[in-house]
């Protein structure tokens, strides 16, 4: 049996959660090399061919509302390490960026809220309680096609070229969110975080938090160059049709 992180607490990283396996095989270790080459490769041609449009984008903000551009958030990123032949996943705090989408200097509140009762199951997405807070007072009018759209991700290419995140994998939790998981929900940090992910381009803030942490623990056990590519052409149609993109 594996052994697994103790529930998140602030003063306690990084965590540890590891593999079950206790030696790697070779076609395993290459995946995760050469999942980083085309994360590296992809990002770095795809961020000058969108950057007129974060251009643009950046100025729409300034002229919309005052505040910083971007908007970086602490979340919880995970390091993949081998020590004597045995795999760990180490969890640590890293520097999240998007565009901002919201007035200058939010308050977090109501997400936390929201997500402490999305957790326990008291909203229903069945009954149209997506996983992201809808009809938020703190968005503001640019905010809100940058979210229907999408287009407030484009900074996470960042996040990528540093190695903190990859093109595809689970969705980057925040501090609070882990503190609520329970032991098996770990589980999900067994995958680099991803700017999309199964659970982003399928279900798409449409399932309950159980569905959605075993949708990151799926693709962490199925991961692969193959299983990759078919979340990436999925992530397309999701994004141009705006579901589930409040």
């Amino acid at each position: 049996m594996a052994n697994l992180a103790m529930p998140y607490s602030s003063a306690v990283l990084p965590l540890s959660i590891h593999a079950v396996e206790t030696e790697e095989c070779s076609s395993r270790r290459l995946y995760f090399i050469c999942k980083r080459v085309v994360d590296v490769a992809l990002a770095a041609l795809m961020l000058p061919l969108v950057l007129p449009l974060m251009l643009l984008v950046s100025v729409l903000i300034k002229l919309d509302s005052p505040g910083p551009i971007f908007f970086v958030q602490s979340r919880i990123g995970v390091k993949r390490r081998i020590r004597r032949g045995r795999t760990t996943w180490e969890l640590y705090r890293f520097s999240f960026y998007k565009f901002r989408s919201m007035v200058n200097d939010a308050d977090p509140t109501p997400h936390q809220t929201y997500f402490e009762n999305f957790r326990l199951g008291s909203l229903n997405p069945g009954q149209g309680r997506p996983f992201k807070l809808t009809k938020d007072s703190r968005l503001t009018r640019v905010g809100t096609i940058l979210r229907r759209t999408s287009l407030d991700e484009l900074p996470q290419l960042l996040n990528v070229l540093r190695g903190q995140m990859s093109l595809v994998g689970p969705r980057p939790a925040l501090p609070y969110e882990v503190a609520l998981y329970d032991e098996a929900h770990f589980e999900r940090f067994r995958a680099m975080p991803g700017i999309t992910g199964w659970w982003q381009a399928t279900a798409r803030s449409r399932v309950g938090f159980e569905e959605m942490i075993r949708m990151d623990i799926e693709y962490a056990q199925r991961a692969s160059f193959w299983f990759d590519l078919e979340i990436l052409l999925l992530t397309i149609p999701a994004v141009l049709s705006c579901r589930g993109a409040e």
